[in-house]
């Protein structure tokens, strides 16, 4: 097998894993076979057709390759018929998941460094390739984007970003470091799950009430 045909596996099996993540959303929000259909293939696609669009690479890979869209759409279709076994591999779909975080996140941000986008324009692509999706999903099914609570997600992806970007500087674009800096996203997400590590929120203060004193009341 060539290196170009396991990345294009690699990149399939994460288009599937988002796709489902999508799908799985919209069943729980009883939409209809073309709702969830039309949500898994956002979910699956939307964060990589932010990516081409904003380097200027048109058509977008979703949209110039057949098989990323019949990907998404076959298994949102599938999930629509066997969400009730699907839910069994909730754990499962977690790890998928973060592997397609991982590997949207890695790519994206090389795409954007290869096609001259600056280092910090580059990463803050790289992180939208990869949490993009799922911003969709959870408008579509009316839903705060998890990526904006507490989750260790975007963080994650940004981090795996901003670790390809420094390797690229340092001329270090081989597949090894490559590996590298998706590891890192896949492991900070899964030990964040594991261990429910969460982004700090602004604490929520009672209102304070001013006491009027011993004077009358009206």
């Amino acid at each position: 097998m060539t290196t170009s045909t396991a990345l294009l596996l690699a990149d399939l099996v994460g288009v599937a894993v988002f796709a489902a993540s999508g799908a799985s959303a919209a069943v729980a929000k009883r939409l209809d076979l073309f709702g969830v259909v039309f949500v898994g293939f956002v979910a699956a696609l939307g964060g990589g057709i932010f990516r081409d669009l904003v380097i200027d690479e048109v058509p977008p890979l979703a949209f110039a390759d057949w098989r990323y869209a019949t990907a998404a759409a076959v298994t949102a279709a599938a999930v629509f018929w066997l969400h009730p076994q699907l839910a069994r591999l909730r754990t499962t779909v977690l790890v998928l998941d973060a592997a397609g975080l991982a590997l949207f996140t890695v790519t994206g941000t090389l795409k954007a460094l290869d096609a001259g986008v600056p280092a910090v324009g580059a990463c803050l692509i790289g992180m939208l390739s990869g949490i993009g999706g799922g911003l969709g999903r959870d408008l579509l099914t009316g839903e705060i984007p998890v990526v904006l609570r507490r989750e260790i997600y975007a963080v994650a992806a940004l981090a795996g970003a901003v670790l390809v970007a420094v390797l690229h500087g340092l001329g270090q674009g081989g597949a090894l470091p490559l590996t590298a800096a998706a590891l890192l996203v896949f492991g900070l997400r899964l030990v964040a799950l594991r261990r429910r590590w969460t982004v700090p929120v602004a604490p929520m203060r009672p209102p304070r009430t001013r006491d009027p004193g011993p004077g009358p009341r009206w």
